[in-house]
């Protein structure tokens, strides 16, 4: 009988080792606390001194209103009564409305959430950066953001593009994902935070569009006909959550809502198109007669010197030196990041050509809006260009591997840095000396052939950079240089800013008592000339005045029927007018409010109070 077959024994095969997961940096492995500590220090810049914060009268005032009612948050009224609006959509308050109400209103309330977007602001650029050029490349655009003077000013300020700028980079997180995986839902995600940009600063959000979908529409990893159907999904979302507002305003009987700063027809196309987008730029020919919106004599005053003007007024001193220490490191990360993939003939899908697509469009289509559009001497419109600048330098900085090209950009940009500190030569000159002295070892030791001596050559190279805008950032911990709660300005020419609420005066005092006295159920206890006058009342007692004449003193409200209709039926008794107002220089302004004023002189009973004029109007006046 044959044996049986031996059968061979069941022997297991270990699976393939895993391939070696490559070495970590020294970034990587130290990322989270160094971006903590990136964190901290942009904390202290932006949060510092906070309780020295001073109310901005304009949009203080519009803040305490809004908190009064929901149809003043909702349309941003100026006046606690509800009669007429800021001269820009009130979504950037929004976030100020809220934290007055939760805290209390006081001048830091305000600030608080503005800190919490610089924040906000930087963390988020780490993140879109990091994706795109790597961890080092990330903390150092974060690093670069918070020491730029502008960013810490916008953190310290109530204008409009600290929510703008931390929207925007939002979107742009959105975009980036979209565009690695061809995802329409994160595509009109961004899109719908393009719209929440719009209702801080309206059109001027519309110019990232470009920097959002050209990588889309080049990189997108799907069919040429399939990316233009997700932008055009995208873009109609943008559109509908963008005039959201100017539809609700539009339909909302005008009875029934404030009437719209900056416009002669109180409606929001002569608001957002004609007052705050045709009118600033005039000098390029632009008109904007027939939009509804108040054209001549906006009332923003001169360029103050130094803020240059026409297509070179980037590189003026007064915004360079907030904005723009970084410029030839940037101009190196897109010049050279470019050439670089160009030479690669890197596909269309790749996730660096889609990185330097986004930040190279964004920096220039900014750049040209800003060189030939008006800004009028504020520098906080630079917080756009400021996150380009970052991201871009960052790249240069990690990208770049010829090391004579980047040391001969670092010792441009510190002369450059060195120029820009010695147009302000009382304001810390010691500082363009102290660049000096660290960029000359560091260049020596970046060229070096051991790593470590490049690496320190590397550092102090950086820090050369940075020494400058550095000391500038710095000094907003002062209040001789900035003061929380005004304009987003850092450095020798801050103003400090007057704080009508603690500034009061006693006559003022004695002239509100007077008027609550004897209000007997008007609406308004007073009508004044001009929002200036009203602001101190409202953010002392959010008292119900009248502003005539909107923030440019020319918008027709109120009419002339409507204001003596309120005087006939009892809802407006009294004018008051200051020693400036008597004049005959100011009873002959050629406004409707000045009318109206000349109107009250010549009908009403002038009642003298404390250097003030009241004028009692209507029956028994």
């Amino acid at each position: 009988m044959p044996s049986p077959a031996v059968t061979a024994p069941h022997v297991r095969v270990p699976p393939p080792p895993p391939p070696p997961t490559p070495a970590r940096t020294w970034a990587e492995r130290h990322e989270r606390p160094l971006l903590g500590a990136v964190a901290a220090v942009a904390a202290l810049l932006y949060f510092w001194g906070i309780w020295h914060s001073a109310y901005h009268a304009f949009y203080a005032s519009a803040v305490r209103s809004m908190t009064d009612s929901p149809l003043a948050f909702l349309y941003g009224s100026f006046d606690p009564a509800g009669s007429i609006t800021l001269d820009k959509l009130p979504g950037f308050l929004w976030p100020q409305a809220l934290s007055a109400l939760l805290f209390g209103f006081h001048p830091w309330a305000l600030v608080i959430p503005q800190a919490l977007e610089g924040v906000a602001a930087v963390l988020l650029l780490h993140v879109v950066v990091r994706r795109w050029a790597g961890p080092t490349a990330g903390l150092l655009a974060a690093l670069f953001l918070t020491l730029t003077p502008v960013t810490v000013g916008l953190a310290r300020s109530v204008t409009e593009d600290a929510p703008f700028v931390t929207v925007l980079l939002l979107a742009a997180e959105a975009a980036q994902r979209a565009t690695a995986r061809a995802r329409l839902r994160t595509l009109v995600l961004a899109g719908g935070w393009v719209g929440v940009a719009f209702q801080c600063k309206m059109l001027e959000a519309w110019a990232v569009l470009p920097a959002l979908a050209v990588p889309y529409l080049v990189a997108a990893p799907t069919s040429l006909r399939r990316r233009i159907r997700d932008l055009a999904v995208s873009g109609a979302v943008m559109l509908a959550v963008s005039l959201s507002w100017m539809l609700v305003a539009t339909l909302t009987p005008s009875a029934a809502r404030p009437y719209l700063d900056g416009t002669t027809d109180n409606s929001p196309f002569g608001l957002v198109v004609g007052y705050n987008f045709l009118t600033r730029f005039r000098e390029l020919g632009v008109d904007a007669a027939g939009t509804g919106s108040i054209v001549a004599d906006r009332a923003h005053g001169r360029v103050p010197a130094g803020m240059g003007d026409g297509a070179w007024k980037m590189f003026s001193p007064g915004i360079a030196t907030q904005t723009g220490w970084l410029y030839p490191l940037a101009a190196l990360g897109l010049a050279a990041g470019l050439v670089t993939l160009w030479r690669r003939r890197v596909p269309r899908t790749d996730p660096a050509l889609a990185g330097h697509l986004m930040w190279g469009v964004w920096l220039v289509t900014f750049f040209l809006v800003f060189s030939f559009g008006s800004v009028t001497g504020h520098t906080y419109y630079m917080g756009v260009v400021a996150v380009a600048l970052s991201a871009l330098a960052a790249a240069g900085v990690t990208q770049v591997r010829g090391r004579r090209l980047l040391c001969a950009v670092f010792a441009v940009d510190v002369a450059w840095c060195a120029a820009l500190a010695l147009t302000c030569p009382r304001f810390f000159p010691w500082s363009a000396a102290v660049a000096a002295g660290l960029c000359l070892p560091g260049l020596a030791l970046l060229v070096a052939d051991r790593r470590s001596r490049h690496r320190t050559g590397l550092a102090l190279a950086l820090a050369a950079v940075l020494v400058v805008p550095t000391v500038w950032s710095a000094s907003a911990l002062s209040l001789r240089y900035n003061q929380p709660g005004g304009f987003g300005r850092v450095g020798p020419d801050s103003v400090r800013v007057h704080n009508p609420a603690s500034a009061l005066t006693p006559a003022q005092r004695r002239v509100l008592a007077y008027l609550t006295a004897r209000r007997d159920g008007a609406r308004y206890l007073a009508a004044v000339p001009r929002w200036q006058a009203a602001a101190p009342y409202i953010l002392a007692a959010d008292a119900p005045v009248l502003p005539v004449g909107g923030f440019t003193a020319r918008v027709p409200y109120p009419a002339a029927p409507a204001f003596h209709h309120l005087i006939a039926t009892g809802g407006l008794r009294y004018v008051v007018l200051g020693r400036a107002d008597l004049t005959r220089r100011a009873r002959g302004a050629r406004t409707p409010g000045r009318a109206l004023m000349r109107w009250v002189l010549g009908h009403c009973a002038p009642v003298p109070v404390s250097g003030y004029t009241v004028y009692r109007c209507g029956p028994g006046g």
